[in-house]
């Protein structure tokens, strides 16, 4: 069997991509492959020798025999799977969501386009089970900083590897932490939209303060829910200077991580006898709730993770705003209902909301929202509500266990440049089934105003 991983995840065009790479055969190749909506072959590598390596615990670096391969200049961004393959065996067939012989990894752009797609890969490595475990699954502890500690440095991560969780009731083809769940497809969809963003991960973010000021628009699609301070930062310093940002997912923004060993491993500190020191919104975490960032939070949401989902889909707040141009949506009219899956859910983030008219489904922010962290100017403009039947409602602050509105919030506001939010992990995946046009409609205007 063949897997590897790279030493880090994006690489620029002109330097080397270093991968990582055990076999139990003599002799290896990888071909480059970008993913463009499908697969696009870019070359591939001589034969090169090959090794087996032991797995080590999920929290330390492998350290697998290193190769190093340059990247041509001429490479456009994206993302790259990089195909492994044995010598005298039949290789493992290519695809988006393949648990071993591949790895991902970003060729970052110029700055020259307007969308910069940022991939999270912290994200990904939380729920990447591969050598055990993972933040859900008997994580690793970390002293110093304290909290449970995962490597980035094995196979997963995207692709390749093994993924906590259980498979979507709606689509069993891929793990939801995966870049085949979410990234994939809306990638596709991009494409096809004639858009050619460049792309990015999380990682660079990090490191990087300037990589965002190079475009106009940034798009986080699907789970984003592992950020560090300077994430956080540089995003929020990206968008007070004129920068958009369309959060086109949920549960975003819920834990912060501290990235250590040269940012091959990340530490997350999620419950104790003082409580969860790395939550963002907690007064004894960060005390920065997400509301303040994106809008919104899973707080005020919600999450039903198995089974099928009944919802009523958004119902729009405002339909003389300009997202909903070209959708024949009115004020009271309600969309997503119907795709496959549900636009709502599997989680949800949503604003601190009283109903108004709730049979009518028409809401408004709470008087005390600003308390929550939400902008002032933050306009709700769909509300898909999720009642008693939602597997999770968290205890919402000033209201009951259970108690007050919950539900995926989709608005904006603005702070020198516009964030969007969608409220909604699956929206990606709706869109993708491309049963209700509305979905598409609003993608589009989003991107579109805020990339132009």
């Amino acid at each position: 069997m063949i897997r590897g991983y790279p030493h880090r995840p994006s690489v620029k065009p002109g330097d080397v991509l270093v991968l990582h790479v055990s076999t139990d055969v003599r002799a290896f190749r990888v071909a480059f492959h970008r993913w463009d909506g499908e697969f696009v072959a870019m070359r591939v590598s001589g034969w090169l020798p090959g090794t087996h390596a032991a797995e080590r615990a999920s929290d330390l670096d492998w350290q697998w025999p290193a190769f190093g391969f340059p990247i041509p200049p001429d490479w456009p961004s994206g993302v790259y799977f990089a195909h492994l393959q044995e010598q005298d065996r039949e290789p493992e067939p290519l695809d988006v969501s393949m648990h071993k012989a591949a790895a991902l990894f970003v060729v970052r752009g110029p700055g020259r386009s307007a969308i910069v797609y940022k991939l999270p890969i912290a994200t990904w490595h939380a729920y990447n089970c591969t050598g055990g475990a993972c933040f859900y699954h008997d994580p690793p502890r970390s002293l110093d900083p304290p909290g449970a500690r995962v490597s980035w440095r094995r196979p997963g991560g995207g692709v390749g590897g093994l993924t906590f969780g259980a498979l979507d009731h709606y689509d069993a083809r891929s793990p939801r932490q995966t870049f085949a769940h979410w990234d994939a497809g809306f990638i596709a969809w991009l494409r096809c939209q004639g858009h050619e963003p460049e792309f990015c991960t999380d990682l660079d973010v990090h490191e990087d303060a300037d990589l965002l000021a190079r475009h106009r628009l940034m798009l986080s699609v699907g789970h984003d829910e592992y950020w560090s301070e300077p994430m956080r930062a540089h995003v929020e310093r990206f968008v007070a200077q004129g920068g958009n940002a369309c959060f086109f997912g949920a549960n975003v923004c819920w834990w912060r991580i501290h990235l250590v060993d040269d940012a091959g491993a990340m530490v997350c500190h999620q419950g104790g006898p003082r409580g969860a020191l790395d939550q963002w919104w907690s007064d004894v975490g960060a005390a920065r709730p997400e509301d303040s960032f994106t809008g919104v939070s899973y707080r005020h949401g919600g999450g039903w993770w198995d089974g099928p989902r009944q919802t009523r889909g958004f119902v729009v707040q405002d339909g003389s705003h300009w997202i909903f141009e070209g959708t024949r949506l009115r004020t009271g009219d309600a969309f997503g209902a119907h795709t496959s899956p549900p636009v709502i859910g599997y989680e949800c983030d949503g604003a601190p909301l009283q109903a108004i008219d709730a049979l009518r489904g028409r809401y408004a922010l709470e008087p005390h929202a600003a308390r929550c962290g939400t902008p002032p100017c933050f306009r709700v403009l769909a509300v898909g509500p999720l009642d008693e039947r939602w597997q999770e409602l968290p205890h919402r602050e000033g209201h009951d266990a259970g108690q007050g509105v919950h539900s995926a919030t989709l608005g904006l506001y603005q702070r020198g440049g516009t964030v969007f939010t969608a409220g909604t992990v699956d929206w990606a995946q709706a869109l993708a089934d491309g049963s209700d046009p509305a979905i598409e409609r609003i993608t589009r205007n989003v991107i579109e105003r805020l990339a132009g």
